[in-house]
């Protein structure tokens, strides 16, 4: 079994000035718009990063981009629907295997128990009967949850990713089950790396004690250090078009979570969450999930408030946190914020 909290990678040469993985683009219908897949050919094995959304659109550019007569091997960075969700239409239609990160079978399996949990957390911070009904009723639609494919293994508990020379780093944060796939020089990042978007960290429940809610904020920390792992790779994201750098993608998301969490600071710790929005918000969210998304932030930047010197350290270990405090990378703060 391979390890999920250390990177292993295999990397295989890249011929110069020639890209290795195709970049294919599919708008889907959520909040944060085109979302990218990759394919690739390793040891003359078709080889697909992410599938795109369950749209007729998102199947459309599937099947004008990958040939899935001859697809084997599909690699999930997590399985969030714009990015999993044609794990089942590929499974149906070609002879590929899905891989799926291990806590993301686990979420699957414990489906009822999760969404009992997030019912409970949500009632305790502060959101009324109504609304956590209405946000248990959109999770459960089946567009957000896709079923895992009956033709599907563990990432981590596959050898088929070192085989094909492909590179295995457990990052959590953005969710506790984000993978990055590093092949050929480039690191597939999913949600992990992302240029000038501040990606919801989610609330949520914890998948590796089945008990209270997933720490994110310290899992985040602990995975920034991870990511030095990615230096001197070419980072390939879910989302728009590219990322400037690690460092500087780093750096604006970091700015974001101190900026953000002073304003959250101003709130009395004893205030619930959803009084918390209503004073921050000029108006409502809209629907009980972009709700959900902002609670999620606040309670992140709440445990960041409590334990700022988590983030500290990560960023010392990266070599960042003199550049925070010199007012690089988008920055209006220093590093004696943390």
């Amino acid at each position: 079994m391979m390890p999920a909290d250390k990177p292993v990678f295999a990397p295989v040469p890249e011929p110069p000035g020639e890209e290795s993985l195709r970049k294919h683009t599919v708008n889907t219908p959520y909040m944060v718009g085109e979302v990218h897949f990759y394919a690739t050919e390793l040891q003359g094995e078709p080889v697909l990063f992410d599938t795109g959304p369950p749209t007729e659109e998102g199947r459309q550019a599937l099947c004008r981009s990958v040939d899935l007569s001859r697809l084997r091997h599909v690699f999930i960075t997590h399985c969030h629907v714009d990015h999993y969700g044609l794990a089942g239409f590929i499974a149906e239609n070609s002879d590929a295997v899905i891989y799926v990160p291990r806590l993301d079978a686990l979420k699957m399996r414990h489906h009822e128990q999760r969404l009992t949990f997030m019912e409970d957390e949500l009632r305790q911070l502060g959101f009324a009967p109504g609304f956590v009904d209405a946000f248990r009723r959109g999770l459960e639609r089946s567009e957000l949850f896709p079923r895992l494919p009956k033709r599907m293994e563990i990432v981590e508990e596959s050898d088929v990713p070192a085989r094909l020379g492909i590179g295995v780093l457990a990052a959590p944060g953005h969710c506790q089950s984000d993978l990055v796939y590093q092949v050929n020089g480039c690191a597939v990042t999913g949600d992990i790396l992302l240029r000038h978007i501040f990606q919801a960290p989610l609330l949520d429940f914890d998948l590796q004690t089945l008990q209270g809610r997933f720490a994110n904020y310290r899992a985040y920390c602990d995975s920034l250090k991870k990511l030095q792992a990615l230096r001197g790779l070419r980072i390939r994201p879910g989302h728009r078009d590219y990322v400037a750098g690690l460092e500087e993608t780093i750096l604006f998301y970091v700015n974001k979570l101190v900026q953000r969490a002073a304003k959250v600071a101003t709130f009395p710790v004893e205030l619930p969450v959803a009084r918390v929005l209503e004073r921050m918000l000029p108006v409502p969210a809209p629907d009980p999930f972009i709700a959900y998304l902002k609670a999620s932030e606040v309670v992140f930047m709440r445990d960041y408030l409590a334990e700022p010197w988590r983030l500290r350290e990560a960023l010392a270990a990266l070599g960042l946190l003199d550049r925070l405090s010199q007012g690089q990378g988008n920055s209006t703060n220093k590093g004696e914020d943390l």
